[in-house]
């Protein structure tokens, strides 16, 4: 089993100490722990120590050889992040949004997915100070955790608030929040940085007059449900989705299509000038749109509301198939690209031609195919079959989390199984 992750942010308090004494517990009780120290925390504690503690490098200067990245590395690497001891002005620098050394820029590189505690340590006037209590409200405002300190003796001979919490206490504060080791998914997202994913979702709607549309039963809840999976693994999504579709419940960034023309000018706009590393293809997208009506043999202009006691001559034009125009608008030619096919209560033999047919057409690294016998909105069973390619047998998923889960383990780490 893999061990949870902590990373330490220290900055440099005679309490430092007291840090390595949490840390070698932490080691102990089967914690993977990284070490970001200030130049100042090295002034108490010497990197050999802290090195030797944990069995990894020390982190302690943006610039360090080898490590150029290792803000945006070590943050996503972790589980949960700590910083212990944290002095006034620490917390002032990250409460400003201030980035000018390592453990500042790990603060600014937090993306709030993940628990982030703070246990001050410091003289009690500092502490009770308005800048350090204003700065420590506002870390809290943005979901920061921050440990109550202890009252007592301090290292300047006065005593009050402010002394760092014991390491017993602050280790089983970590235990508390219940730090769960990365997913394979994630532990490979933190290791190689976090994937572009665009996600098509929901069903087109093309007008026929005001109140009247020619669209499909497509409801978006799969794409928003794998949006939601995306986001919770690390990866970087934008969910093109209907006006009328779900939505994920986190903050992905979002953008609606009404018509089929919606649709393909967002498509088209993000894939020319946004780097993607994967689409995924899942809108219900109509094969036609109204292309001239006729009431009592007569043209109508679209728009113009239509009697509903008149006799309706629909005349439609073929859409183009988006699927196949995504590798020719990518700014990145090596995307990867996902499709997806329903087919209506067919055979095997009729369903596996259809699945074939995309792969001829559009190039995709993967099919996920549905058959409408095999889908209710009503029962909630919705069965998905992910071709890699028409030859081998499709990986089968028995429900949506299931079909989610599975996709998202393909893109983070490549298997599918």
């Amino acid at each position: 089993m893999s061990k949870s992750k902590v990373l330490v942010l220290m900055s440099g308090s005679i309490a430092a100490y007291k840090a390595c004494s949490l840390i070698s517990k932490l080691v102990q009780n089967n914690y993977e722990v990284q070490i970001a120290a200030s130049p100042s925390a090295l002034q108490f504690v010497g990197a050999a120590t802290l090195e030797g503690l944990t069995g990894r490098p020390l982190l302690s200067d943006n610039f360090q050889t080898g490590h150029m990245m290792s803000h945006i590395h070590a943050i996503r690497w972790a589980d949960l992040v700590i910083a212990v001891p944290a002095t006034a002005h620490l917390i002032n620098r990250m409460a400003q949004g201030i980035g000018d050394d390592l453990l500042t820029t790990l603060f600014l590189a937090h993306d709030f997915k993940k628990p982030f505690l703070v246990a001050p340590a410091m003289n009690t006037s500092m502490y009770l100070h308005p800048t350090t209590q204003k700065s420590l409200a506002t870390l809290k405002s943005w979901g920061l955790e921050i440990l109550e300190t202890a009252s007592g003796v301090l290292a300047c001979g006065e005593e009050g608030w402010g002394k760092l919490l014991d390491p017993d206490l602050i280790f089983a504060e970590i235990q508390n929040r219940k730090v769960l080791p990365s997913s394979p998914v994630e532990a490979h997202v933190k290791s190689v940085g976090a994937p572009r994913v665009l996600i098509t979702s929901g069903g087109t709607q093309e007008p026929i007059d005001q109140v009247r549309v020619l669209s499909n039963k497509s409801t978006g809840s799969t794409g928003a449900l794998l949006a939601e999976t995306l986001w919770n693994f690390g990866m970087d999504v934008t969910f093109v989705t209907s006006a009328q579709g779900r939505r994920p419940q986190s903050q992905v960034r979002t953008l609606e299509f009404e018509t089929f023309k919606d649709l393909q000018r967002h498509l088209k706009y993000e894939l020319q000038n946004e780097n993607y590393d994967f689409v995924i293809h899942a809108a219900a997208v109509s094969d036609f749109s109204i292309d001239k009506i006729e009431v009592a043999g007569e043209s109508l202009e679209q728009g113009q509301k239509i009697s509903s006691e008149a006799d309706v001559t629909l005349k439609l034009r073929r859409n183009p198939k988006l699927i196949t125009e995504i590798r020719k608008w990518s700014k990145n030619p090596r995307v990867k690209l996902i499709g997806f096919k329903m087919t209506a209560n067919e055979d095997r033999t009729q369903c596996l031609k259809a699945v074939e047919k995309v792969f001829q057409k559009s190039n995709p690294d993967l099919v996920v195919h549905n058959d409408m016998s095999e889908m209710s909105w009503k029962t909630g069973k919705h069965l998905f079959h992910i071709y890699q390619n028409p030859q081998t047998a499709p990986v089968d998923c028995s429900s949506k989390e299931d079909f989610c889960l599975k996709l998202s383990r393909w893109i983070g780490t490549g298997e599918l199984l």
